[in-house]
């Protein structure tokens, strides 16, 4: 089959590579969708170097057409559309036996390093699957991943009513995490971003207001909630600082691993401020797909960019370069 393959750190390839075979509990999928995010670059510049090479993409829904001998008929079948929990927690360390499988000692994930599904077939543990509704495109299922990433956020923000939110960063994330504050029962969300074009998709989605700086907003006393989806040091320094008091800061944003930001301990201490930190998916995959069949994304407008598999060079440049919002690789694109 045809698929990415990221070779060595900065070197990525559309090659022919052996077809993916199902374990006893796993299943085979055909590859409708599959986006590209900034975990994505991280292993393309090197940062997960041990797992290279790997074909990438762990955010991807399909249609199953080969299932193993242990897979029960009641959960999933060949001819179902799932979209796929990359999560492959280990189950057995300390941190998985605790609940806490994101920060499973033996940490996998489909697409990280193990085969994932920029490519036309992908494997994944049957247990994995979350089978699609009629009525769902399959391609755009592909959401329900980075989804799942953001109510996992929600889960640790653990948000009151009529909270004050603002959020750095209008890419993807940044407009998932908008959606859920508002039906969380955020009383405004507010976004900033540099790029203008992308504050018009915020504002486009329902946000209160947006802006290129917290400075343009009126908020004197600062945020009940902040979150960082850049992962840019400069963004994160700042939203410290912008947090009201007894309020709580989120990095959700993923930062390169050496990067360091600077912030007042005493404001901390002295303004009882909570610093917290959301990791990829917990517990929260069915959920995002049970909000994302229910409508709380709107996928015409997540998705900016659709490539065939060939293009999928230029799609992470684009990506890179900070270019539209979610860009998908479809395999069987004409």
């Amino acid at each position: 089959m045809q698929a990415v393959v990221i070779q060595s750190p900065g070197v990525v390839e559309v090659t022919q590579v052996p077809d993916p075979e199902p374990g006893p509990r796993d299943v085979v999928v055909k590859v409708a969708g599959c986006g590209i995010c900034g975990t994505d670059l991280h292993i393309l510049e090197g940062e997960f170097a041990p797992t290279l090479p790997v074909v990438p993409g762990h955010e991807f829904a399909g249609e199953v057409v080969a299932v193993g001998a242990e897979v029960p008929a009641d959960r999933v079948r060949v001819g179902d559309r799932v979209a796929v929990d990359p999560s492959l927690h280990c189950g057995e360390c300390y941190y998985c036996r605790r609940g806490r499988g994101n920060l499973c000692e033996n940490w996998n994930a489909i697409g990280v390093s193990v085969p994932g599904g920029a490519a036309e077939y992908a494997k994944a543990p049957f247990a994995n699957c979350f089978v699609l509704p009629e009525g769902v495109s399959t391609a755009d299922a592909a959401l329900i991943e980075p989804l799942s990433c953001a109510v996992r956020g929600f889960d640790v923000l653990r948000p009151h009513m009529a909270d004050h939110v603002l959020i750095y960063g209008a890419g993807t994330m940044g407009l998932m995490m908008m959606e859920l504050a508002k039906r969380a029962g955020a009383a405004t969300v507010e976004v900033v971003d540099l790029n203008p074009a992308r504050l018009g998709t915020a504002e486009l989605l329902g946000c209160t207001a947006t802006a290129a700086t917290p400075d343009e907003l009126d908020r004197p006393r600062g945020w009940d909630v902040v979150i960082d989806c850049t992962g840019v040091v400069a963004a994160i320094e700042d939203g410290l600082g912008r947090v009201a008091p007894g309020g709580t800061f989120q990095q959700f944003g993923v930062s390169a691993q050496k990067a360091e930001a600077r912030f007042s301990p005493y404001r901390v201490y002295n303004k009882e401020i909570t610093i917290v930190g959301s990791m990829a998916v917990l517990h929260s995959f069915e959920r995002a797909g049970d909000l994302f069949v229910g409508g709380v994304l709107r996928p015409d407008v997540m998705i900016s960019d659709r490539f065939p598999l060939a293009d999928y060079p230029k799609a992470i440049e684009q990506f890179r370069n900070g270019v539209g919002r979610k860009i998908q690789v479809q395999p069987f694109l004409t």
